[in-house]
């Protein structure tokens, strides 16, 4: 069977790096992204691998664009049995500081658009009589200072993903989650500003903390996406697996 998946938020950090391994895999890829341009130069560079892949911009909060996206999908590559819920914003604020605005953006792209993209994926999975759904949570769903909205959204992934595994596995769809610590991409770069450190200052301060001594790469993350989307995983469904070089505690 020719597979084809949609990876959200995939131009760049481990959205690029779990399209580029299903890639290697043989699977064809959908370059999902709010940055039109940048999911355009993802796609190619998946193209020049060797690889079957297209992009398609989309804001995963809104509902028709969702909608949209999903039918260029079908268009350009055929059905999709594969979704890895990746696309997520972070915008950190102590609680008295925190505003509904950003409450609400962080929210919408993280849990709500989670859900968008599995309402408009699963209905073809369903016709398939097969399916993977990856949504990526974080560590922080435990709870993180400064992280109030984030935290809750992904808190909500990981209960959606529960849910939708008991739901959808009767159609033959597993739904699991990958829970990051902290890995090096441009969102983790972003917070090392913030505190006022270098990027090597911050992750050497992380890693310090970490019981293998240093930070997630993306392709840390990629390999265990690619196992869960793989047949070797097939009875593997509902599941919260951290990718944190250690016990979450």
């Amino acid at each position: 069977m020719n597979r084809v998946a949609i990876v959200t938020g995939s131009a760049r950090g481990i959205g690029a790096a779990v399209a580029a391994r299903l890639v290697e895999d043989g699977i064809d890829v959908a370059v999902l992204d709010i940055d039109p341009m940048a999911a355009e130069s993802a796609a190619a560079r998946l193209v020049r691998a060797g690889g079957r892949a297209t992009a398609v911009g989309v804001d995963v909060s809104d509902a028709d664009s969702v909608r949209g996206a999903v039918d260029e999908v079908v268009d350009r590559l055929g059905v999709p049995g594969i979704l890895v819920n990746n696309a997520g914003i972070t915008r950190d604020n102590l609680l008295f500081y925190l505003s509904p605005t950003d409450w609400d953006l962080v929210i919408n792209v993280n849990l709500r658009g989670t859900f968008l993209m599995t309402h408009a994926v699963a209905e073809h999975m369903a016709k398939l009589g097969w399916g993977r759904v990856v949504n990526l949570s974080s560590i922080a769903a435990a709870g993180n200072v400064g992280q109030a909205n984030y935290s809750a959204a992904k808190a909500g992934v990981e209960g959606l993903t529960r849910t939708l595994a008991l739901e959808l596995g009767p159609l033959n769809v597993t739904v699991n989650a990958v829970a990051p610590g902290y890995v090096a991409t441009e969102m983790t770069a972003a917070l090392a500003a913030q505190a006022g450190r270098t990027v090597e200052e911050h992750q050497a301060q992380v890693a310090a903390t970490i019981p293998l001594r240093r930070v997630g790469r993306p392709e840390d993350v990629a390999d265990v996406v690619a196992f869960l989307v793989g047949d070797r995983a097939s009875y593997v469904s509902g599941q919260i697996i951290h990718v944190a070089g250690g016990p979450v505690r």
